[in-house]
């Protein structure tokens, strides 16, 4: 597929998906329980696809968080919702890196490449640190997908990052009818200082990298575009 043709396929997705994060109504928590609830046996497996597949447009997935703890309880909604959630990311991520490739990397001003070299120096921890700063998420797996952050790296910083501010959201979701704990703020805090910190790392300098990275981080970018 011609580069332009890829850019302006693209183009089309994002704008189509804005305009559904718009348009279409974003049900309660409450709502997302009741729903649940007339599904019976199924409702996990509904839930699971529902969720990653409709958090993949810039719908806030705070909703499905939510209706997670309240519908399924905390330890399976933790499951779901972080499953779900990296489903969610994974297809995001392909999507623009199989249309965009690198494009920041090749295309980006100077000082824009120098400083997605230095944060994909470090990709594991920026990965991980944007995720507990909490960037909205859909527009963050599309960013990611257009850099030239590997796969491997893309993966486990999403999971790391995503599980503590996913818990505390879910953990709320099951105390809605209930008392609700101050300690779901203190983990916001913290995870949002050390998200902060950890760009702030991968932003300054660079590290040396070893030859064989280099070229593992190319070939990759290479299969994707």
């Amino acid at each position: 597929m011609p580069n332009r043709t890829r850019w302006l396929l693209l183009l089309a997705l994002l704008v189509a998906a804005v305009v559904v994060a718009v348009v279409v109504p974003l049900p309660s928590p409450l709502e997302l329980r009741d729903w649940a609830a007339r599904l019976g046996p199924t409702a996990p497996l509904v839930f699971f696809l529902a969720h990653a597949v409709v958090t993949t447009t810039p719908i806030p997935r705070t909703a499905f968080t939510l209706a997670a703890g309240l519908v399924f309880g905390p330890v399976w909604g933790l499951g779901l919702a972080v499953g779900a959630s990296m489903v969610s990311a994974a297809l995001g991520f392909a999507l623009a890196r199989r249309l965009g490739g690198r494009a920041i990397a090749r295309l980006g001003p100077d000082r824009v490449r120098a400083l997605e070299e230095r944060l994909c120096e470090r990709e594991l921890l920026t990965v991980t640190s944007s995720r507990l700063v909490g960037i909205p998420f859909a527009p963050l797996n599309y960013t990611l997908g257009v850099t030239s952050v590997r796969w491997r790296a893309y993966v486990v910083g999403t999971v790391l990052g995503l599980v503590p501010g996913t818990a505390a959201v879910v953990l709320l979701g099951d105390a809605v009818t209930g008392g609700m704990s101050p300690a779901m703020f203190v983990m916001f805090a913290v995870s949002g200082t050390l998200g902060a910190a950890g760009i702030l790392v991968s932003a300054r300098g660079r590290r040396r990298r070893p030859a064989g990275e280099v070229t593992a981080r190319d070939d990759d970018g290479a299969a994707a575009a």
